[in-house]
């Protein structure tokens, strides 16, 4: 009955409804069997217990009482005894009492039987009443006795039939409800056999209709878990379960979408990837426009690509590049669109965002007003030289995506097809930014690079005449300063007659001056040298220590001029370093008058060479003026002079410690300093040590 019932097609929630329905109808009506049997078996025992058997007990009860009665008074009117008729009394108020209980217990069937008892009791009660007043044996108590009998008789023969119709009835009573209860209890045995019977069938045909499709949509998900592309769930079974397999195959079908689309994806981040590789090869503007266009335009599957950029004082924003999937790069003669208003270029920069459109054909056709378009391609159409430029190309579906570097609009980049079966799709589209982006990126980097590059060359030329005129000049001052201290020179040995003390003053301060001059013209032509690579080394060994003592020898006269108490340490052995020891000697007497030109009156330069770490470190401390924190980076730059020695209006070029540093780096060294404003200097110079047999104590 449930096969029929649960019609194959219908819902889960149907099939089940109905079964349901029909188990709880079953299952009710099983109950209400059950409870009407109940009723009617508690109400014939009600009848039987409460009115039969109590009426039955009480008719019995009534004829025992009235027996004893007949009996005691008939013994009395036999034998005299008084006794009995005190029993006689006894047993007269025990039957009218329960004469009156038996009525109490009356019902409609027994009514009437106990008020004809009643009349017949009374009747006899009334005759035997005058036997018990007439004497024992007597004529009287003779008479009355057969017509007491009789009456006595038919009340007995009235109590005995009501006994008997009483025991009839509730025999009759019970073999009914016996037959009840068997017919109900057989009842609710098929009504309860019916409802399993529609239990199982249900649960066995709505496991059979939910598990094999539900079977079918397991194994077509692990399919499609184990990488079956193609499984696809047969939509049978109730509708939920033809829902879900439907789901699953949308599901499905959704996931091979997006991995589709994924792949995709992941083929144009490949292609964005080496475009931008390709575009940033070569910091060189032709260069990169020719790589974008071609990178684009075959990644994209692009008909058309034109890069379009903005030109410096113009209104207009021409084609720089254009690419045909054809033809590949176009030569500039035939770069096909006009140029774009810069109006328009400048708004869709601002916008910040990518314009597409597919269907460009019908809105060219309309002349109508491109739909979100920047500019006044979006009010009024594009102009007839570019609607005609786009029929003559059969452009079809576009994207224009602006390029640009912070708020300045470098161009766009216009990519076109021509096939209405492919129109260009989101993803694309974000790819066309995306690459759209690196390449402005790269057009910037490539043209700051070529202004960097001619500003470089420029630069360098700039240097270059610097140099050369500094070298230039060098030398030519060179030539009449030598004149000029060799007269010096001859006038201070008196060949040309004796001098007076104010002119042999006049001439030390010549000749310091000169000297002076001199020694910026070698600071200028060793920079000069230095700068254009001509500067080189005579290495040889040289002891360190010898340098040290022939310098201070050199800077003492200028010590004790200013008062200025000059110190020197050095070690007892030989520090053999292989280096150029005229430029070292220079880089000692650098430091040395640095020291001592920086060091007011009474103050102490020392000077210290020692051996650590495999190294020889020279160091000149000095206790003069210091130089601010501030500015002891740029100590070693060209020029520099700190700003405490330029107030004090203490001469120099700021060319010496440059000078030093170039020679220590030349010599494989590294040059400090330490430094504390108004307590003094310390520049130390560590250079590395001549592997010899002297120096390491080899044989």
């Amino acid at each position: 009955m449930s096969g029929a019932i649960l019609r194959r097609g219908d819902s889960t929630a149907r099939r089940l409804g109905t079964a349901f329905g029909l188990l709880i109808a079953l299952l009710l009506a099983l109950g209400a069997g059950a409870l009407t049997c109940a009723l009617w078996v508690d109400s014939t025992h009600h009848e039987v217990i409460e009115e039969l058997e109590p009426a039955q007990d009480a008719n019995v009860y009534l004829h025992s009482r009235a027996a004893i009665m007949h009996r005691s008074l008939r013994t009395y009117l036999l034998t005299g005894d008084r006794n009995e008729l005190e029993s006689y009394d006894v047993a007269r108020a025990d039957t009218f009492a329960a004469l009156s209980s038996a009525q109490r217990h009356a019902t409609g069937m027994s009514r009437a039987s106990f008020a004809r008892q009643v009349d017949q009791l009374q009747s006899y009660v009334r005759l035997v009443d005058q036997q018990a007043k007439a004497e024992p044996r007597s004529e009287e108590a003779v008479r009355l006795t057969p017509e007491a009998a009789r009456r006595f008789d038919a009340f007995e023969a009235t109590n005995l039939k009501l006994d008997a119709q009483l025991i009839e009835h509730i025999e009759r009573v019970e073999n009914r409800a016996a037959a009840v209860l068997e017919g109900s209890t057989a009842a609710i045995g098929v009504l309860l056999a019916l409802a399993v019977l529609v239990g199982v069938s249900t649960a066995l045909n709505t496991t059979r209709a939910l598990t094999r499709p539900l079977g079918n949509v397991e194994r077509t998900l692990g399919r499609l878990t184990a990488g079956d592309r193609m499984a696809r769930a047969r939509e049978e079974g109730p509708l939920e379960i033809r829902a879900v397999a439907r789901s699953v195959n949308e599901l499905a079908d959704e996931r091979d979408r997006l991995r589709a689309i994924e792949e995709e994806r992941e083929r144009l981040s490949e292609t964005a990837r080496r475009t931008g590789v390709a575009v940033r090869e070569h910091l060189d503007v032709d260069h990169v426009l020719d790589t974008a266009c071609v990178g684009i335009g075959e990644g994209l599957d692009a008909d058309y690509v034109f890069v379009m950029l903005t030109e410096e004082n113009s209104p207009l924003v021409p084609v720089a590049r254009a690419w045909s999937a054809r033809r590949g790069l176009l030569p500039p003669g035939e770069q096909t669109i006009p140029p774009v208003p810069g109006e328009v270029v400048r708004e869709h920069y601002r916008r910040g965002e990518t314009w597409s459109l597919n269907g460009l054909n019908a809105q060219v056709a309309d002349g109508a007003p491109l739909p979100g378009a920047p500019g006044s391609f979006g009010s009024s159409g594009l102009p007839p030289q570019a609607r005609a430029a786009a029929e003559d190309l059969g452009l079809v579906s576009v994207v224009v995506t602006p390029i640009g570097v912070g708020e300045d609009p470098l161009g766009a980049v216009f990519l076109a097809r021509t096939r209405p079966d492919k129109p260009w799709r989101p993803v694309e589209i974000e790819f066309a930014e995306s690459m759209a982006t690196g390449v402005g990126r790269a057009l910037h980097s490539a043209v700051l690079y070529e202004q960097e590059t001619h500003l470089v060359e420029k630069l360098q030329a700039l240097d270059r005449a610097k140099s050369d005129f500094m070298s230039t000049v060098s030398h030519e001052l060179r030539t009449p300063l030598t004149s000029i201290v060799g007269y010096i020179e001859l006038l201070k040995d008196e060949d040309t007659g004796p001098l007076s003390q104010p002119q042999r003053h006049m001439l030390d301060v010549v000749d310091r001056n000169a000297n002076r001059l001199r020694s910026l013209i070698e600071d200028l032509l060793t920079l000069s040298r230095i700068e254009s690579g001509a500067f080189t080394s005579n290495m040889a060994a040289v002891d360190l220590r010898e340098l040290v003592g022939s310098a201070t020898d050199a800077i003492k006269p200028a010590a004790e001029a200013a008062s200025v108490e000059l110190e020197t340490h050095c070690p007892e052995q030989p520090l053999i370093l292989h280096a150029d020891g005229e430029q070292l000697d220079r880089v000692l007497m650098n430091l040395l008058s640095n020291a001592v030109k920086f060091t007011p009156e009474g103050g102490r330069v020392s000077v210290r060479a020692d051996r650590r770490d495999g190294e020889a470190v020279l160091s000149v401390s000095d206790t003069g003026i210091g130089i601010p924190a501030k500015e002891q980076e740029k100590l070693f730059q060209r020029f520099f002079r700190a700003s405490n020695a330029t107030d004090a209006a203490i001469p120099g070029t700021g060319l010496g410690l440059t000078i030093v540093r170039t020679i220590v780096a030349n010599h494989g060294g590294e040059t400090e300093v330490q430094s504390e404003e108004g307590r003094g200097t310390t520049i130390t110079a560590r250079l590395p040590i001549a592997v010899t047999h002297d120096a390491t104590g080899g044989p």
